[in-house]
Formats: structure tokens, sequence, C-alpha cells
């Protein structure tokens, strides 16, 4: 009789210590999907910034060249091929023109590499050269 009792008080204990687990893993799993603050700008904080406070393609490059004259350089070209893409939206065989002006700018920067210089380049660096 004994043996009995302590089998069910054994299998009571189990049993409660599984149904106790199994509400706090359901109640911390609830707790994970709180949305976090958000540190984003929303539309309605932009409006608020002054208009004179937003500087035109000018003044950026004058503060650029403030910093420095070559950043400034970078900035001028910056404008400069931010206009051009401008004048070259409006028709679509300019964006034509374009798309290859571009391509062969880009070629002339980054010209493809032979399969002999690759070969000459592993072997280099095989026999530590």
């Amino acid at each position: 009789m004994q043996k009995i009792l302590l089998t069910l008080k054994e299998a009571l204990r189990s049993s409660f210590l599984v149904v106790g687990l199994i509400i706090f893993i359901s109640l911390s799993g609830s707790f994970i999907f709180v949305q976090q603050p958000s540190y984003a700008t929303t539309l309605e904080e932009l409006k608020l910034i002054p208009p004179e406070y937003k500087p035109n393609s000018e003044e950026k490059i004058n503060r650029a060249n403030e910093f420095d004259p070559g950043v400034g350089i970078l900035e001028e070209e910056r404008q400069e091929a931010y206009e051009q893409a401008i004048k070259d939206s409006k028709n679509l065989t300019t964006i034509e023109k374009t798309y290859e002006r571009n391509l062969k700018a880009e070629q002339a920067q980054n010209p493809p590499e032979s399969f002999g210089e690759k070969a000459k380049e592993v072997i280099e660096k095989v026999t530590g050269k």
C-alpha cells in the first residue's frame, strides 16, 4: 500500500513539474514578440526641418572644399554626374547612349584580365616570386 502511495506521489510530482515547465515555456514565448522602440525618423519629423537648413549643391561643394580640396573635387564630379543623369533621363535614346558611354568608361577603368595574365599571377603565387 505504501509503495502504491509513493508511486502515485512521484507521478503527481513529475506531472506538476511537467505542467509547470509547459506554463513557463508558453509564458516566456509570449514575451519574445514585444516590439522594440524605433529610432527612425518619421515623415512628420522631416517636415519640421526648415528649408533654409537644406544646403544646395554649391553649398555642399564649398563645405567639401573647406574640409579637403580633394573631397571638393569629388563632390563637384558627383554633382556634374547627377545633373548629366537628369538630362539623360529625359529621352529613351539618350538613356541608351548613356549606358554605352558608361560601359566604355567602366571597361577603360577596369580592363578585363586575359587568361595568360591570370595564369602568370597564379604561377607567381605558387612559386613565391
